[in-house]
């Protein structure tokens, strides 16, 4: 399984070397494409080859690029590498309507479950206030428990005057931690034969990650724990080379699946294999979704 995460912050050339990933700068750097999940290229002064390129696609690896705000601003995906992906397709496009309804509230649920485990964490709020939200959920979460839900859960943890409009560390840091998440999301699930933009609930003609934007939901208090485990004193400060290399490092902490202990880019892997289950004859049942314990490191048996 895939597991290494390679974010490039300096000046470099990438280029491809047999089988191997070669990071020229002042200190050179060699890795083997199939340990490869994700690369971030975080500097303007970045240049990479075509067949690096080829390669990520050939091993599905997920290869992001930043904006002038550092923030992510788009990911390479290999194209249509699943070899069902037109029945895949097919599959999306005509999941009925009950089954998608429940299938998001699951979702939702593990989301808010996930959201009560880190207000334990932090020791902060109300959590039975937010257990009764997720015993709530009902069929397409018509109740609208999710925003409920995040409405009183954000000011629990990262304080009353908290707001997501605000331009501040947590926020940056919020926003870059998702983003390498939904990528994530968007790399497993086209490798396993799914289309990004057909969501189950999330449907914006704008958006090319709409099912990337319902798998996500659960894995997004991963993101929450840890900017307000790390918020900074003075949250007027920016990003720093070494918060976006943790914030990429999240995908490589543990969570709990139904069939154990794993990273969150193989919880991730099985979460989307789950998902083409569902479309492919099954039943929101068959959905396997994490639940956080914490921030530890994943640790790799060698």
């Amino acid at each position: 399984m895939v597991w290494r995460s390679v974010v490039v912050s300096n000046p470099a050339k990438l280029k491809r070397d047999h089988f191997a990933l070669v990071i020229e700068q002042e200190k050179s750097a060699r890795v083997p494409f199939e340990d490869i999940a994700v690369i971030v290229l975080n500097n303007r002064e970045i240049t990479l080859t075509h067949p690096v390129l080829s390669a990520c696609a050939e091993y599905g690896i997920g290869l992001y690029a930043t904006g002038d705000n550092h923030q992510p601003s788009g990911v390479f995906l290999p194209f249509q590498s699943h070899s069902r992906a037109t029945r895949m397709l097919r599959l999306q496009l005509d999941l009925d309507k009950p089954t998608g309804k429940r299938a998001w509230a699951t979702v939702v649920q593990a989301k808010i479950n996930n959201q009560v485990f880190c207000m334990k964490m932090l020791n902060s709020g109300d959590h039975e206030r937010l257990e009764s939200y997720a015993r709530r959920v009902r069929s397409g979460d018509t109740g609208n428990m999710e925003a409920q839900a995040s409405a009183y859960y954000f000011p629990q943890i990262m304080g009353r005057s908290f707001t997501r409009a605000q331009e501040t560390w947590a926020n940056a840091a919020l926003d870059y931690g998702y983003a390498v998440m939904r990528g994530a999301c968007a790399r497993a699930l086209v490798a396993h034969g799914l289309l990004p933009t057909i969501g189950i609930f999330h449907a914006s003609e704008l958006n090319a990650f709409n099912l990337a934007d319902d798998l996500i939901e659960p894995y997004r208090p991963i993101v929450d724990l840890f900017v307000a485990t790390n918020r900074k004193t003075d949250d007027s400060v920016e990003l720093s080379p070494v918060d976006k290399i943790a914030l990429v490092g999240l995908l490589n902490v543990d969570v709990a699946m139904p069939r154990g202990v794993m990273s969150v880019l193989s919880s991730v892997e099985q979460a989307a294999e789950s998902m083409a289950r569902m479309y492919d004859g099954g039943s929101e049942q068959v959905l396997e979704l994490p639940k956080l314990i914490g921030l530890n490191q994943h640790r790799h048996e060698m």
